[in-house]
């Protein structure tokens, strides 16, 4: 008995060193990481959170709190970013202490529910409160200018049917408030005997709500099918890597001839120039789409005249078909910042002499599109079976697009049957990141009630049906080829899609209610003290 407590002894003497408290409040922000792919242990997720929540509640003070929250946000970005390193090197830790400061107040509010000995019912406002104020985090840095929602918690469940149903009801969001529960019921009954009774109650409240949704979320219906080919070049190097990307994406359509095809997609910047400007590349990709009887789904990345009458470079999703482009053309209107552009430019542009940042800002697009896609005439393997539609009505997104929930709900809330996104993570090869990239197409079917496309240059490319479950086998990191995909369309509208954000909504509802009670508590505090305190004068007197 007597080595336990020595080590219990030292283990509190270290976490009393700051230097020590912070490292163990670095490396506790960090773990959530391991639930996201590549490492992809999803299991993990739902008690990644209980050592820093521990942490937190063992800080005695405020002040110890909100550092413990801040330097455990820090950690959590890096881990989740570390691709990033290679491209923004010290700067992304800049960024992530920046941005870790979202935390400084949730861990505030950790120690306040759940430090000291508290009551059933404060552990019980715990299991309500703390996921809330987790959610406002991922809400306030999902602005695109403060990085985007990239690594949202609830994301390491894309493989999880269950995770999927419940992201039909409320989006990634609400899986994100259940898998912080679940993180704070397990930190409940690791404390004391009173908090397991909370604990208990979370536990079959949880379970009969998500027993609910399984059972009576509104699911897609079938509406037959389309034929999709993605083409992915793989990696082209060289100092003419954009012509040799270009020819190599033709010579894989090409391989497509006579598999009856509905619709080609090329990845991100799959194009160099401005077909615009440039006729021969158009002619070149109306060719292939004569000799596969299907339109082809290009981007563009090059410098362009806008219909706007802003020139600059933009990233566009164009539609080609057998007589040139179609006039169907998407620009980019969430750019990743640093990678894009540079946010105040004036002020961090020293940023591009650190690493791989824009050296020129891309120009944003104005607003969403919607695409169709017609059926030609030549035999088509699905023909007529998508009921009679005269066209596939496709809602293009570019690269991290697909990581918005906003952007893939407003396609469908417009009538996109196939969403698709096109996406270049060719920079971070050999990185978490094509795994990670990939697996947001199943949170935005599942979401949307629709398949989900994402074509890439250089991999991962897959495909995912209307509830988020793969299709087919995707294109890994080492693959340059063409597959194709037979594609399950669906009818009906989800939760999510009606309804939107209301988890973030329902979740600053909470969190005002509890602010609210918090400072009424306090006013009943001050007027109870204030005769005590007024007395003492007129003694004197």
């Amino acid at each position: 008995m007597r080595i336990p407590a020595v080590r219990l002894e030292q283990g509190e003497r270290l976490l009393r060193s700051p230097w020590w408290r912070g490292s163990a409040a670095l490396l506790a922000g960090a773990l959530p990481a391991l639930a996201f792919p590549a490492p992809a242990l999803w299991w993990f997720a739902y008690v990644a959170l209980v050592p820093w929540l521990l942490l937190i509640r063992s800080a005695g003070t405020g002040r110890r709190a909100a550092l413990d929250g801040w330097l455990g946000g820090t950690g959590y970005l890096i881990a989740v970013h570390n691709w990033l390193l290679p491209s923004l090197h010290v700067f992304l830790v800049i960024l992530a202490a920046f941005l870790g400061l979202l935390w400084a107040p949730w861990g505030l509010l950790v120690s306040r529910l759940l430090g000291g000995s508290p009551s059933v019912a404060r552990f019980a406002v715990a299991l309500i409160v703390i996921p809330s104020g987790w959610l406002m985090i991922e809400l306030a840095r999902s602005w695109d200018a403060l990085g985007g929602p990239w690594g949202l918690l609830g994301a390491s469940q894309w493989q999880v049917p269950v995770a999927l149903r419940v992201a039909s009801v409320g989006g990634v969001w609400l899986v994100s408030l259940l898998v912080v529960a679940v993180n704070i019921t397990v930190t409940l009954l690791l404390v004391t005997s009173a908090a397991r009774t909370a604990a208990a109650a979370g536990i079959v409240v949880g379970a009969l709500a998500v027993g609910a949704i399984w059972r009576w979320a509104p699911q897609p219906e079938p509406a037959g099918a389309a034929r999709i080919a993605v083409v992915q070049p793989g990696v082209v190097e060289g100092s003419n890597s954009v012509e040799l990307r270009f020819a190599r994406s033709e010579q894989l359509t090409r391989t497509l001839a006579g598999r009856q095809l509905d619709l080609v997609v090329w990845g991100e910047s799959s194009v160099g120039e401005d077909l615009s400007q440039h006729p021969d590349l158009a002619d070149r990709i109306a060719k292939v789409s004569r000799e596969v009887g299907a339109d082809v789904l290009v981007n563009m990345d090059a410098r362009q005249a806008h219909a706007s009458g802003r020139t600059g470079i933009f990233k566009s999703a164009v539609l080609v078909g057998p007589d040139g482009p179609t006039g169907d053309r998407y620009d980019k209107m969430r750019l990743v910042p640093f990678g894009e552009y540079i946010p105040a430019r004036s002020v961090l542009g020293w940023v591009t002499s650190l690493g791989k940042a824009a050296g020129e800002d891309r120009l944003r697009g104005t607003r969403q599109v919607l695409m169709s896609v017609p059926e030609r005439p030549s035999p088509v393997y699905f023909s007529g079976s998508r009921g009679g539609a005269e066209s596939l009505r496709i809602g293009p997104l570019i690269c991290f697009e697909s990581a918005f929930p906003d952007m893939s709900r407003r396609l469908v809330q417009d009538g996109a049957q196939v969403l698709i996104a096109q996406s270049s993570t060719s920079t971070f090869q050999h990185s978490w990141a094509p795994a990670q990239h990939a697996s947001l197409g199943a949170l935005r079917a599942a979401e949307t009630g629709r398949p989900m496309v994402h074509a890439t240059l250089t991999g991962i490319s897959t495909v995912y049906d209307a509830q988020g479950r793969r299709i087919g086998t995707p294109l890994g990191t080492d693959t340059s080829a063409a597959a194709v995909f037979d594609v399950p369309l669906a009818t009906g509208s989800t939760l999510y899609v009606r309804l939107g954000d209301w988890p973030a909504q329902g979740a600053l509802g909470v969190l005002a209610g509890f602010c609210a009670y918090e400072g009424a508590r306090s006013l009943r505090r001050r007027s109870s003290a204030e005769p005590v305190g007024a007395a003492a004068p007129a003694a004197r007197l």
